[in-house]
């Protein structure tokens, strides 16, 4: 029987996530091959700068949801390139790329190049960004990010989709520009835009194959997200598209053993393999097709023990 729900796993790619340690390279490297062998369906990494607080670095402070100081994440292409070397069955992803922080003709130029380093496993998640103190950091305009994103989620779609786009937008300009050479998949990768926004969420449904949505958006709780997918719904409906066909996945957090304090504020799913297996046939029935794992602890053993529930779930 196939495993109700794809099941993939966030790494620790900001600094105190590993249990609350600070992941490097050789670190990730042995978690993503431990995800591949105990059966996990993808990797997903975040894209973020610096996460900083507008108020001294020793007073905590609630962003996005996550109780945050002054920490810094490893760069996200950097990463998912060489994921991507070092996998061969696995989906890897992000969750989601910020596309303000590239410009999209080159982004789309990008994913294009790691999709071939893959053999065609990139799912392409994006989002308009949120975490003003880092566009400031690094000298990344904050204003209209829902007009900037509309313009290069046409430009991204274009040219994976057709290799091809002219567009002279407000905020981006491409001259007749060609995506070669092209990766395994003629029209690219799947395209996941992660968002609760109204705007943002009329953009999923008009261009992209999938939606997603973060933990904190939804509290960590399945019926919080049944009410959120509703609103997907009708953004699928205003468009004139079938619902059915926008792919529905979800960050969750999930408690595999005993850990470290974690930065991540919402209470996570428990209990043995068996009742974690039946929390995500839970999520498998209210429609849900993908979950993104942050584990529990998010360490090597963590995920060799979510095996077992890996292995509850193949058996139906």
């Amino acid at each position: 029987m196939p495993r109700p729900l794809k099941v993939g796993v966030l790494l620790p790619d900001t600094e105190h996530q590993m249990n609350g340690e600070s992941a490097r390279w050789s670190d990730l490297a042995a978690m993503v091959r431990t995800a591949e062998a105990v059966g996990f369906d993808s990797v997903w990494v975040t894209d973020h700068l610096i996460h900083r607080a507008d108020k001294p670095v020793d007073t905590p402070v609630e962003i996005g949801g996550d109780l945050r100081e002054l920490e810094g994440p490893w760069e996200c292409w950097s990463l998912l390139s060489g994921l991507a070397a070092i996998t061969n069955r696995v989906e890897i992803g992000t969750l989601v790329i910020c596309q303000s922080f590239r410009n999209p003709a080159l982004l789309a130029k990008m994913a294009d190049t790691v999709e071939e380093i893959s053999g065609g496993r990139l799912i392409l998640g994006l989002g308009a960004g949120w975490n003003e103190p880092e566009y400031r950091a690094f000298g990344y305009p904050f204003d209209h990010r829902v007009d900037r994103f509309e313009e290069g989620i046409e430009i991204i779609t274009s040219l994976l989709r057709t290799s091809h786009c002219d567009l002279d937008g407000r905020w981006y300009q491409v001259r007749d520009c060609e995506l070669r050479p092209r990766g395994p998949r003629p029209e690219g990768p799947p395209i996941v835009i992660g968002t609760a926004g109204e705007r943002m969420l009329s953009l999923t449904a008009k261009y992209a194959g999938g939606w997603n949505t973060w933990f904190s958006q939804t509290n960590n709780d399945l019926e919080n997200l049944k009410v959120l997918m509703q609103r997907v719904d009708a953004a699928c409906e205003a468009q004139g598209r079938d619902p059915t066909t926008l792919s529905r996945s979800s960050a969750v957090k999930v408690e595999i053993g005993p850990h470290a304090p974690s930065a991540m504020s919402v209470a996570p799913l428990t209990g043995d393999p068996e009742a974690l297996a039946e929390q995500l046939r839970a999520y498998a029935a209210a429609g849900i097709d993908h979950v993104q794992l942050w584990i529990e602890p998010n360490t090597v053993a963590g995920y060799e023990a979510f095996g077992k529930v890996l292995e509850l779930l193949d058996q139906g």
